[in-house]
């Protein structure tokens, strides 16, 4: 169900609530305030009509009708098109889930523009409105508490996904099979929030450099914190990117060490297989030639002259033995036995 919130503000003060959001602008104009017009849920024919009848650039229109992967800013002339990624971790299934935040900002309007739940603006409100020096700087005040909202939420996202890192680290070493596959899915949730952070140096520089004050050069208070966070979350997010690189390489290394040593070990296996096949072969070899003699002269066939002869016997005997010895010394020459 879309829901449409307005709030007016002059000299940093709520004026009125729950206009139209043509009106709410039209007020902030002509009372030199600004106007907070916040949509949630709105499908792609609301936020045409609603932007046409803000005035809102087209071109940022279009842009905001199309899912982002990254944070982005984009400028039209006095007007500008940002997109913030807050994210949330769910530790239980160890994934990362990245929301989008439009937001349409100019001179007297702001308009934001979100798909979940899980962004509370209504807490953003409640801190706006409790500032009053905070909200007479205008629509930058709302886009700098959306900027610092979004990045310490961060915060939360990489000590969760940190622990995770950290568990990773501790089963590279044992032989869980499902340390690989927790690697590659904790790199897709990385990778993910990369796209979400890396930009945010960059957005929240330009950004900031837009709301300078042309007059005295200087920037509104506060975003030097907001560049120095994304900062520090740009480059957190980058450590973890190789730490995962890193234990991956790892545990294809343990891997490899692994199937080297079972390798060995099969190859010592089949040595000592071969060995004992060698010896009972040998021994087999041995055995055989006596029982081809002893069958030889088993037949009882009458022409057989050694058969009638006195030496008949201790000659197969003989032969018997002189086979075996023979057999065994080729053998044993050959470490056969």
């Amino acid at each position: 169900m879309t829901l449409v919130q307005t709030a007016v503000y002059v000299d940093g003060a709520l004026v009125d609530r729950d206009l139209g959001p043509g009106e709410a602008a039209r007020q902030a104009t002509d009372r030199g305030g600004f106007a907070w017009v916040a949509v949630i849920d709105a499908d792609e024919n609301e936020i045409g009509a609603l932007a046409t009848e803000l005035g809102v650039h087209p071109i940022a229109v279009k842009e905001s009708l199309r899912s982002h992967q990254r944070s982005v800013f984009e400028r039209y002339g006095d007007d500008a098109f940002v997109v913030l990624q807050p994210a949330h971790y769910d530790d239980a299934s160890e994934t990362v889930r990245c929301d989008e935040i439009d937001v349409f900002l100019s001179a007297h309007l702001i308009v934001t523009v979100t798909r979940s739940d899980r962004v509370d603006l209504g807490e953003l409100r409640t801190r706006i409105e409790t500032h009053p020096d905070l909200l007479r700087r205008g629509p930058a005040s709302v886009m700098w508490v959306l900027a610092e909202t979004v990045t310490s939420g961060y915060r939360v996202v990489l000590d969760g996904v940190e622990n995770d890192i950290d568990e990773i680290e501790d089963q590279l070493f044992g032989d869980d099979p499902g340390v690989s596959r927790r690697i590659f899915d904790l790199q897709r949730e990385v990778i993910d929030l990369a796209h979400a952070t890396t930009p945010l140096p960059d957005v929240f520089e330009r950004l900031a450099t837009m709301l300078t004050d042309t007059a005295t050069g200087t920037e509104p208070a506060g975003w030097d914190d907001v560049r120095g966070r994304a900062r520090y979350v740009s480059d957190r997010v980058l450590s973890m990117r190789h730490t995962l690189d890193d234990a991956l390489t790892i545990h294809a290394t343990l891997v490899n060490q692994r199937l080297d040593e079972k390798m060995a070990d099969l190859t010592q296996v089949q040595v000592r297989q071969n060995e004992q096949v060698k010896k009972i072969s040998s021994w087999a070899a041995i055995g055989f030639a006596p029982t081809f003699v002893a069958s030889v002269y088993g037949m009882n066939f009458k022409f057989m002259p050694e058969l009638e002869q006195p030496w008949g016997y201790p000659m197969a005997i003989g032969l018997m033995v002189l086979l075996s010895v023979g057999l065994y010394g080729i053998f044993k020459r050959n470490d056969w036995l």
